[in-house]
């Protein structure tokens, strides 16, 4: 420190203070606007920068209500196709087992007609068994009766336990 004061010279220091001055002169008269208006440009910059941030911070929001808006458009879609279908199944069940049910009562319609009929033929044939044995019957009768008028009342009693009908 002891060498700076000696090493002072007061004329080197006016110098170089009208030197200073003359480039602060020199920086605020050339170079001070273009710093200053680039300054300003970029805080412009940045205000610009970050409306268009907000903004798309914004838009962001809003594409993701409306987003979430489509999603759930689609999912009650989902759900209201899904409420069809299970609709559908069940109308297509029921009809299902309504034709089954139309189907088995004429497959007993048929049973029962078909049951009824061999019931007829069954009777028919019982019918012609029974006017068979009454003719023969009748027959044998008579050939004991043409022999002994006795012996008729017997066999007719003995002819009538062996001839049973069968039912």
């Amino acid at each position: 420190m002891e060498q700076l004061l000696n090493d002072f010279s007061p004329g080197l220091f006016i110098m170089q203070s009208i030197l200073m001055l003359a480039v602060i002169f020199l920086m605020v008269k050339f170079a001070w606007k273009p710093i200053v208006s680039s300054l300003e440009e970029r805080e412009e910059g940045i205000k610009k920068a970050l409306e268009s941030a907000e903004e798309a911070k914004a838009e962001m929001e809003n594409i993701s209500s409306a987003n979430e808006q489509l999603l759930k458009e689609a999912r009650e879609e989902r759900e209201k196709l899904m409420k069809e279908a299970r609709e559908t199944k069940a109308k297509m069940i029921a009809d299902a087992e309504e034709a089954a049910q139309e189907e088995s009562a004429k497959i007993i319609a048929k049973a029962k007609v078909s049951i009824e009929l061999e019931k007829k033929e069954a009777l028919e044939q019982i019918k012609k068994e029974a006017a068979k044995l009454s003719v023969a019957l009748a027959e044998k009768i008579l050939q004991e009766e043409l022999s002994s008028a006795s012996k008729s009342a017997e066999h007719v009693d003995k002819l009538l336990k062996e001839v049973t009908l069968k039912s």
